[in-house]
């Protein structure tokens, strides 16, 4: 069912001896405002979490699959929608690999958009090793052995010989790599084409209908862009928080030199910080204009929901001590174009320190105001997580 209703939302979360969000660039440390020292937590950490809840509850099953997961080559998403479709990318390489390469081959980790697969007599390419194949078989004995280096018709080529320069193979198979690209004959989708394939990855990828996606990239087919209906802030602590750094101590090491130069001892020292506590808040807004751009419905909205309440709960590790969600406020408005401004619905819920309670350590700690008097009209306050 398509959406017709506009969403506000204000989502609150708490961290206890962990760290929610730490910045790589700065050794790991909890994310932090300068000024003010009050924690952050960006809108991607907030969407990764999203992302793993739904690839657990549907099994990255489509139409729920997740296009940004981990270790995920996005291009292959981008090939698989045309190839679906029907819509060719060009002509692919296959050339037969010759008798004397074969054994180095097996120890040669090929670029991205190469690959060694079966020989098939229709569909090689290269003319010259076509012609010699009589020769070729007389020579191999196992003929299930014949096979050919593969280079996808929409294959990076640019990208494939700066990849075979720096690999620094022999001189014989840098140039039987290169002349393999020389038979790829690449074609550029067209317009319509494109907007077809990224119809066809809204439909199949949660996320990408959810929060939308840059999909023009130059190592795969062009599937376009998708500004998603659904969009997160970073998430901000009500009070400063401290970040504290612990000392600790693994009993083994990594390598034998290193348990020599110990003598036996065999221990070493890391750092890890952590939060002793926060209570975060983070907005979030939802497009029904949008929506209905990417096919994003009520079904896919409920699940969103759900996520933002149970996304900690299969999201833990000893990095993140104990995180939990503890509010989540939706405002619904009775149109697409909403009935009331974002901000003036969000200063309706304000979370803070109790009386008398100067250092947090625990959600009892706070109290939430929900100001529901004169709420705007067409604006309906749904308490999911209170």
């Amino acid at each position: 069912m398509a959406l017709n209703n506009r969403y506000d939302f204000v989502l609150l979360f708490d961290v206890k001896d962990g760290n929610p969000n730490g910045d790589p660039d700065a050794g790991n440390l909890p994310r932090m405002d300068a000024e003010t020292g009050k924690g952050l937590v960006t809108d991607v950490c907030i969407k990764r979490k999203v992302r793993n809840f739904v690839g657990l509850e549907k099994n990255c099953e489509q139409p729920f699959d997740i296009y940004v997961k981990e270790k995920a080559v996005l291009g292959r998403a981008h090939t698989a929608a045309f190839e679906e479709l029907g819509i060719s990318l060009g002509k692919e390489s296959r050339v037969l690999i010759p008798k004397e390469l074969h054994s180095e081959f097996e120890d040669i980790p090929l670029p991205e958009g190469m690959e060694i697969g079966e020989f098939d007599e229709d569909k090689t390419t290269h003319a010259l090793e076509a012609g010699k194949l009589k020769e070729y078989r007389a020579q191999n004995d196992d003929q299930e052995a014949l096979s050919v280096i593969i280079v996808a018709a929409d294959a990076d080529v640019k990208t494939i010989k700066t990849a075979i320069k720096e690999a620094k193979l022999s001189k014989e198979i840098t140039s039987f790599l290169n002349s393999c690209l020389k038979e790829v004959k690449p074609r550029k989708p067209k317009a319509e084409e494109v907007s077809k394939g990224r119809d066809w990855m809204c439909q199949q990828f949660f996320d990408i209908r959810t929060f939308g996606a840059v999909m023009s990239l130059k190592s795969a087919p062009n599937c376009g862009q998708v500004r998603g209906p659904v969009q997160l802030t970073f998430a901000r602590s009500v009070d400063p928080i401290v970040a504290q750094e612990h000392s600790i101590t693994r009993m083994a090491v990594a390598t034998e030199a290193e348990a020599e130069k110990q003598g036996g001892d065999n221990r070493t020292m890391g750092r890890k910080f952590t939060v002793p506590y926060g209570l975060y808040v983070a907005h979030g807004f939802v497009s029904a204009h949008l929506a209905n751009q990417t096919g994003f419905n009520e079904d896919d909205l409920e699940l969103l929901w759900q996520s933002l309440v149970n996304m900690f709960e299969h999201d833990r590790s000893a990095a993140r001590g104990e995180m939990a969600t503890r509010g989540l406020y939706v405002f619904k408005h009775d149109s697409q174009l909403g009935n009331a401004p974002a901000h003036s619905l969000f200063e309706r819920i304000q979370p803070k320190l109790k009386d008398g309670i100067t250092i947090p350590r625990n959600f009892s700690d706070y109290t939430t105001t929900i100001d529901e008097t004169n709420m705007p009209s067409g604006v309906q306050l749904l308490r999911l997580v209170s």
